[in-house]
């Protein structure tokens, strides 16, 4: 452990890494909460395996028309895809609610079928590609952390203004719309805000991964307090902790930072589970 805090001075990514991978776990712990409440884990992963497609577009894009979009990068196609995607599937499941399952396995395979059609399509090796899929938090730049600021700051401002509103969806949508709640439009901010918190994890455990990220902090928290708000709280540690001492833990060794965060936040959660049973069963 040790040795990554001597190496910080010599290498900036560490230093960013860890950065945005507490920033990362701001989003995550007070977007998940909502997740698993309203029970969306799938619609969550279908906006985040459809920003392949837009990940994919940006780069044959970029390839084929530099002139037009030669600025374009693999992040503003997934910010684009990803958004478009928590709208549909927030439109869908309002008017055709039971049908959405199968909503949710179309966007999945057909957003990851043209970013996978697109890329092939492009020459040449995409090492950037890469990070996406799987993540590289081992090399995360300060314009990246810059970029999570941001989208911290929209996410945590949305949350303050619309917090009883997408609280009222989460536990009963029929009583909501009942009290004058537009529940299309929470729906669809919700799921907007999942799609923003994605872009955030995806720099860091990437696409494959993000969904446990997004999802296991916070059903852990939700076995020790039943409230919203300190469920988040009780999210954002377990996040901040899982995406920092494990990647400072394998510093220097041939495991991948990145699996072995999703692994510690798997067995974290797996003993809370064992934990609240055993609690249960001595009650």
């Amino acid at each position: 452990m040790t040795r990554f805090f001597l190496d910080m001075a010599d290498n900036p990514f560490l230093a960013a890494g860890l950065v945005a991978g507490l920033l990362a776990s701001l989003a995550c712990g007070v977007i998940g909460p909502y997740v698993i409440t309203r029970r969306i884990v799938f619609l969550s992963g279908a906006i985040a395996h459809t920003a392949l497609g837009g990940i994919g577009a940006a780069v044959f894009l970029a390839n084929h028309y530099p002139s037009a979009f030669g600025w374009c990068r693999p992040l503003h196609g997934a910010v684009v895809s990803a958004l478009v995607a928590a709208v549909i599937i927030g439109i869908v499941q309002h008017r055709v609610a039971e049908r959405i399952d199968t909503l949710i396995g179309a966007m999945w395979a057909i957003g990851m079928a043209i970013g996978v059609m697109l890329i092939k399509f492009t020459p040449g090796y995409h090492t950037e590609l890469m990070s996406y899929l799987f993540g590289n938090i081992a090399y995360f730049g300060w314009d990246q952390v810059r970029l999570i600021v941001a989208l911290d700051v929209i996410i945590i401002v949305a949350v303050l203004i619309c917090h009883k509103q997408l609280l009222a969806i989460c536990c009963d949508q029929e009583h909501a719309q009942l009290q004058g709640v537009n529940v299309l439009a929470a729906n669809i901010l919700l799921l907007t805000l999942v799609a923003l918190t994605v872009i955030c994890l995806i720099q860091l455990v990437g696409l494959i991964l993000v969904i446990a990220l997004l999802t296991l902090p916070a059903a852990t928290a939700a076995h020790h307090v039943s409230r919203l708000a300190p469920m988040m709280c009780v999210a954002v540690v377990l996040c901040a902790l899982v995406t920092t001492v494990p990647r400072v833990a394998v510093y220097g060794t041939a495991l991948s930072p990145e699996s072995v965060i999703v692994l510690s936040a798997g067995v974290v959660y797996l003993a809370s589970v064992l934990w609240h049973r055993a609690r249960l069963a001595v009650r």
